[in-house]
């Protein structure tokens, strides 16, 4: 009597392992990178700008939170900020957090449509 053996296809696990080790070397690598750079000594206080008054710096362009524009102390309309920065290389904008987005839009493309080479934007950076 013959006896037939049929193979029975077995499902393939689940690659789950070889996911929680790619996984685990990711962590262990962004461990090792994220204290590479040296600490600063302990007895050593870092001082704080935050009590600091700033100003703007000398010929910038703030936007003001009413959509107004300002050039050096003095309030000025968009065309004459486009006359005086007429084919400037370097132009800074500085918007006030409460300005309007489209009259942000607005200035930035007049000044560009003026003649301005390099528009920057200047923001705050975050603090940590």
């Amino acid at each position: 009597m013959r006896c037939a053996l049929s193979l029975v296809p077995r499902a393939r696990p689940e690659p789950t392992i070889a996911l929680i080790n790619i996984v685990f070397l990711m962590l262990v690598f962004f461990l090792i990178a994220g204290s590479l750079a040296p600490r600063p000594d302990p007895d050593i206080t870092l001082i704080s700008l935050s009590d600091i008054a700033t100003e703007p710096p000398r010929d910038a362009l703030l936007l003001l939170p009413d959509g107004g524009l300002r050039l050096n102390g003095l309030d000025v309309a968009l065309a004459d900020a486009v006359a005086h920065f007429a084919g400037e290389q370097h132009v800074r904008l500085l918007p006030d957090r409460a300005a309007p987005a489209a009259r942000l839009i607005e200035t930035a493309q007049a000044l560009r449509a003026g003649g301005a080479q390099k528009l920057v934007i200047v923001t705050q950076e975050g603090v940590k």
